[in-house]
């Protein structure tokens, strides 16, 4: 089970950090990743880190302002956003596949949070 947390509302060019905490399961074996979903919109891939935690992929649309990180400690994936954009506006969803490498596309993960809602006003 996932749990996603930290959406809010934010000007344009603020931050927020999202977290998602994982239970049950070995969390190290995941492959981690974040998705968006704009209204009228397809999901979208974001950002993903392996299981490790040694590698990372990102959409161009926020490589440069957007961090993925994991606490394997804490069964948590963060994702750290910075200078916001209107454009980033959108339901957050954190995913979990088992093992394998990074992949982008909404039916390779096995396991999906709940959302968390990012308003950013311009």
């Amino acid at each position: 089970q996932l749990q996603a947390s930290g959406g809010g509302l934010v000007q344009a060019g603020g931050s927020l950090r999202l977290s998602c905490t994982a239970s049950g399961g070995t969390f190290s074996n995941y492959v981690m990743s974040w998705f968006r979903q704009a209204p009228g919109k397809e999901r979208e891939f974001i950002a993903a880190i392996s299981w490790s935690g040694g590698r990372t992929s990102y959409a161009d649309s926020v490589k440069g302002r957007f961090t993925i990180s994991r606490d394997n400690a804490k069964n948590t994936v963060y994702l750290q956003m910075n200078s916001l954009k209107p454009e980033d506006t959108a339901v957050y969803y954190c995913a979990g596949r088992w093992m394998g490498g990074i992949v982008t596309t909404v039916k390779s993960y096995d396991y999906w949070g709940q959302g968390t809602q990012v308003t950013v006003s311009s």
